[in-house]
């Protein structure tokens, strides 16, 4: 008997996934896009610069030069996200493929001029795959009515941190050279972007019910537009640069310090993955904040939270304290960019792409300052603890002001 056209259907509908198993096939893919732009493609420098150290291939000035290269990079890549008109999957797949080849040559080169501009493409690549896996994997979630899966996505740069760091520990338990630990993260981004690659070939079909799908269509055939509550955005905008400068000391230099303040000890380079461990809770809990809570009060606590994290370690410089510190540095990491773009949306509404980009320009002069800032600072005092006592001091002064513009918007309040 002849095959129908009802036939072919349903044969096509087999072979559809779920929109639960769809859902989580892109939370994952985008959590290991994540993975190879940040955790690898911008923070991999961390653990493995003690080891470039320790083989003179750079010294603290100059990693904070690459550091901050790495950061404008980023901050780059973040504002052309504006003026990039491609297909979104198209942008993920060339900034995952191109960290992946930058990565490898960290560890096949060894000029410092090499680096500075590996490093600031490295950066530019991890900001477009950050915004457009970000921006592509809320949107299917959204459509696939699964958007509390969007903490996982924001997952995949703890993940990353966590294996990079354990890989560069490796590397110098091994007694490889520095670059060993480079090529490491190369082909371990190599094999996560196998992985992922196909999810960002084309979107996925997905077998959804057709009566769920018209009754969605109609309730959301007339949305109501939110303006926002019109509030000034200077608060926000200069008060989110002061966490992207208040954690980046730790986060670029934790195995550094640490193993300054514990010669000898095995425990250094095993800090930098507990931060990253952190990260992935802080990220699921984190998104999962009632909205009506006041996103002001919620970033006061995260920065009170870091701030804590950056200066537990000057008071207690050993084990317990740096675990501490890591602990507390890792969990509100992500939970802050949730809330801060929780707060663009509160003041423009629909509107508030533009001031979501504005901020996260903040966000990275933020970070581009604070290695600049430590390098001397560290060359003046022989040691990190002025820094990091800026750094903790800049993030407690930002909640602060988050606090005040809360009391000030309720004093103004009809």
């Amino acid at each position: 008997m002849p095959a129908t056209l009802a036939d072919s259907d349903n044969v096509t509908k087999l072979h559809q996934p779920s929109p639960e198993r769809a859902a989580w096939r892109i939370a994952l893919s985008c959590m290991l896009a994540l993975s190879i732009a940040m955790g690898i493609g911008r923070f991999a420098f961390t653990p493995m610069l003690p080891l470039m150290l320790h083989e003179h291939l750079t010294d603290i000035q100059h990693g904070s030069w690459l550091a901050s290269l790495n950061y404008a990079g980023y901050f780059i890549g973040a504002l052309s996200c504006m003026w990039l008109h491609f297909t979104p999957t198209l942008i993920i797949r060339f900034a995952l493929a191109a960290t992946v080849a930058l990565t490898l040559a960290m560890g096949l080169m060894e000029s410092f001029a090499v680096w500075a501009i590996v490093r600031t493409l490295a950066g530019v690549m991890s900001a477009w795959a950050m915004v457009f896996s970000a921006g592509w994997g809320f949107r299917k979630l959204a459509e696939l009515r699964m958007p509390s899966l969007g903490g996982v996505i924001f997952a995949g740069p703890g993940a990353g941190i966590v294996v990079t760091g354990l890989l560069a520990s490796l590397n110098d338990a091994l007694g490889w050279p520095a670059r060993g630990g480079w090529l490491l993260c190369g082909v371990l981004a190599l094999a996560l972007l196998a992985v992922i690659w196909r999810t960002f070939v084309a979107d996925m079909p997905v077998a959804v019910d057709a009566t769920k799908s018209a009754d969605a269509a109609k309730s959301t055939a007339a949305p109501s537009i939110n303006h926002g509550s019109g509030e000034s955005v200077i608060p926000v905008t200069i008060l989110y640069s002061f966490a992207g400068f208040g954690y980046i000391i730790t986060a670029t230099f934790l195995p550094v310090i640490a193993r300054q303040a514990l010669p000898g000890s095995p425990w250094p380079d095993l800090f930098f993955p507990l931060l990253g461990l952190m990260v992935i809770p802080g990220a699921i809990i984190g998104a999962r904040a009632p909205l009506s809570w006041d996103n002001r009060l919620l970033l006061a606590v995260c920065y009170v939270m870091q701030g804590l994290g950056v200066g537990i370690g000057i008071v207690l410089p050993n084990v317990v304290g740096f675990a501490l510190g890591s602990v507390l540095v890792g969990l509100p990491f992500t939970a802050i960019t949730v809330y801060a773009v929780r707060e663009c949306r509160r003041l423009r509404g629909d509107n508030a792409n533009g001031l979501i980009g504005l901020v996260t320009a903040s966000y990275g002069i933020g970070q581009i300052v604070g290695p600049l800032v430590a390098a001397p600072l560290v060359a003046a005092t022989g040691g990190f603890t002025t820094a990091l006592l800026c750094a903790s001091g800049v993030l407690v002064l930002g909640a602060v002001g988050f606090v005040w513009d809360w009391r000030r918007s309720l004093e103004r309040a009809p």
